[in-house]
C-alpha cells in the first residue's frame, strides 16, 4: 500500500516539475523554487535545458549560486533609475529588427515608452516616469529581468 502512495507522490512531483518548467520557459527565469508540506522543489535551467533538483527537507539550507550583478548596485540607488515593475524579458524595440524605443542620449517625455517587458506572453510597455535624457541603458535586448531590477537611467 505504501508503494501506491509513493507512486502517487512521484506523479505529484512530476506535475510540479512540468508546471515549474513551463513557468521557466514563459518568464525566461533560470531557476524557480517552491515549498509545500516540508518538501522543497527547485527546477533550474542549465545549459538551455530545465533540470530537476531533488526535493530537500525544509530545514536544509537552499544553495545560492547566482549573485546580484555588480553594475546594477550603483544604478539601483541613482534617483533617475527606472526599475522593472515585474519579472519578464526586456525588449528594447517594438519588434525584432526595428529601431529601439530609445537610445542613450535620447530626450524623453513623461509617459513615453522606453521599452517592453514581456511577462506571461503579455507585452507590457515601460513608460518614462519623468521627462529627461536617457543617460544609461542597463539591460540588453531580450534580457531576462527580475522585479525591481534597474532598466535604465533618466537624468
Amino acid at each position: 500500500m505504501s508503494d501506491k502512495k509513493d507512486h502517487k507522490d512521484h506523479g505529484l512531483e512530476a506535475a510540479w516539475i512540468r508546471e515549474l518548467a513551463g513557468i521557466l520557459e514563459e518568464t525566461g527565469l533560470t531557476e524557480i523554487e517552491i515549498e509545500k508540506d516540508n518538501t522543497r522543489l527547485r527546477v533550474s535551467r542549465q545549459g538551455g535545458m530545465a533540470a530537476y533538483a531533488a526535493p530537500a527537507p525544509v530545514a536544509a539550507p537552499a544553495a545560492t549560486t547566482a549573485a546580484a550583478p555588480a553594475p546594477a548596485a550603483p544604478a539601483a540607488s541613482h534617483p533617475g533609475t527606472v526599475k522593472s515593475p515585474m519579472v519578464g524579458t526586456a525588449y528594447l524595440s517594438p519588434s525584432p529588427g526595428a529601431d529601439p524605443f530609445v537610445r542613450e542620449g535620447t530626450q524623453v517625455t513623461e509617459g513615453q515608452t522606453l521599452m517592453i517587458v514581456e511577462a506571461m506572453k503579455t507585452m507590457n510597455p515601460i513608460a518614462a516616469p519623468r521627462s529627461g535624457k536617457v543617460t544609461k541603458i542597463i539591460v540588453s535586448d531580450a534580457q531576462p529581468v527580475e522585479f525591481d531590477e534597474p532598466l535604465l537611467i533618466i537624468e
